[in-house]
């Protein structure tokens, strides 16, 4: 990735940041696709006033990038293979019947670290599927399948199916067990409730760089929680070290302030858009906006932004108000969308941040698919199933494209730090638009 000074009009001002506050975007119809989720309990697992998410993350936890891939609740963000009986039982993922098949997440990963707790029953076979295809048929190409099942001759729990059978006796069926595991590069390295139990190296002509993540029923009752996964290879976009990556689009009027990795945007409108574009990636951020009702947003697979056209993008909005006192009734532009919503896409189902509080956002943009977490719970997973255009506001954009920081109005007083990405390995660049 490029470095960059900073370049500002007269207009801005570069001095020491401190306090924060946002605003956001024009009113549209939201146009919510997320159908082809599988969610347990209809009712009962939704969230809502009486039935709020549970806090799975610890705070140190979410300022380092972890996120919860499974709620807790509902199989949202979750999609299967096919027809498993997935559902959650106790605050877990249960699967009993059934041909074996696959719980995926509906958008890939490439690096990152993978925790995850599973209880087998006595004799049952099972696996957590890491970089894997949507219809795996040979582990030894398709995916890497760490193997739950203490009874298995050639690859028994812990090892990776076809790849690297473990040297150690492990006894995994029966009880709850946890695993840790580090998907970087060609490296794969799993740790069983502490201790390491495999670290293989791919070394065939064809390594596997992203894929989905999946969770096995085989034989026997299984169950998973406490899902989390924190994205590895991030590059800084914005700190004291590296210089600025930004520049400010013609036009605006905000004021800028720079300081110590964090940026702060007020009196809009204005954009703060990147020099590099991206079509595939993994953003994280932590925002905080500092008065109420304040709108903001990121930008992304933007067009250049000039002073006639400055935010021809997707954005991912930033307005913590709600309604009724109810954080699944987001209360921006009347209908609302909400933080973490892809605007004029989708509605959060759940208003997570405060107004005046730092909060982490992390966006997985992957080809139509964009998945958002709010301080580690996922508020929005959607496809953009629009005709192909060059404008992401009149249709689907796949080619890369800038990100941009919006000040939206002579109100917005917002705050940015924390600023990382990381491109797919087979980041789309030569996708049509």
């Amino acid at each position: 990735m490029r470095r960059f000074a900073l370049l500002m009009p007269c207009l801005v001002c570069l001095v020491s940041a401190c306090q924060e506050e946002t605003p956001d975007s024009k009113p549209d119809a939201p146009a919510t696709k997320v159908d082809d989720n599988v969610t347990a309990d209809p009712v009962a697992s939704i969230p809502s006033q009486e039935n709020p998410p549970p806090e799975l993350l610890s705070r140190e936890q979410i300022h380092e990038g972890w996120v919860s891939l499974f709620d807790g609740q509902t199989l949202f963000g979750w999609k299967a293979n096919n027809d498993v009986n997935w559902r959650v039982e106790e605050g877990g993922i249960v699967a009993d019947t059934g041909e074996p098949g696959l719980l995926l997440t509906t958008v890939p990963f490439a690096n990152y670290e993978l925790r995850c707790d599973f209880h087998l029953e006595k004799e049952g076979n099972s696996g957590i599927f890491l970089r894997t295809v949507a219809d795996p048929q040979d582990p030894s190409k398709d995916c890497y399948e760490l193997n739950m099942c203490d009874s298995h001759e050639a690859f028994p729990t812990g090892s990776l199916v076809a790849r690297q059978k473990v040297e150690v006796s492990i006894e995994g069926d029966g009880a709850w067990h946890t695993f840790d595991v580090s998907v970087n590069g060609p490296k794969v390295v799993v740790k069983l409730d502490g201790q390491v139990v495999i670290e293989f190296e791919d070394t065939t002509a064809n390594p596997l760089t992203n894929g989905f993540i999946g969770l096995q029923k085989n034989a026997g009752r299984v169950a998973f929680r406490n899902v989390f996964l924190k994205p590895l290879g991030m590059l800084a976009m914005l700190d004291d070290e590296q210089g600025e990556q930004w520049s400010l689009i013609g036009g605006s009027k905000c004021l800028v302030e720079v300081s110590k990795g964090t940026v702060r945007l007020t009196d809009g409108p204005g954009y703060l858009e990147s020099y590099d574009t991206f079509s595939d990636f993994v953003f994280q951020a932590e925002a905080r906006t500092n008065a109420k009702n304040i709108n903001s947003g990121f930008f992304f697979r933007a067009m250049v932004g000039d002073e006639d056209k400055p935010a021809n993008g997707y954005e991912l909005q930033i307005h913590n108000t709600f309604a009724n006192g109810d954080r699944t009734q987001p209360d921006d532009y009347g209908s609302g969308f909400g933080t973490g919503a892809i605007f004029r896409r989708n509605k959060v189902r759940w208003v997570k941040p405060n107004d005046k509080e730092w909060f982490a956002i992390t966006l997985v943009a992957h080809g139509p698919r964009f998945a958002v977490w709010v301080d580690g719970y996922q508020v929005t997973d959607i496809e953009d199933d629009r005709k192909p255009n060059k404008n992401p506001r009149e249709g689907l954009r796949l080619k890369p494209g800038h990100l941009s920081l919006q000040a939206h109005d002579d109100k917005t007083d917002v705050s940015f730090r924390g600023l990382r990405i990381g491109k797919y390995p087979t980041d789309s660049e030569n996708s049509p638009d």
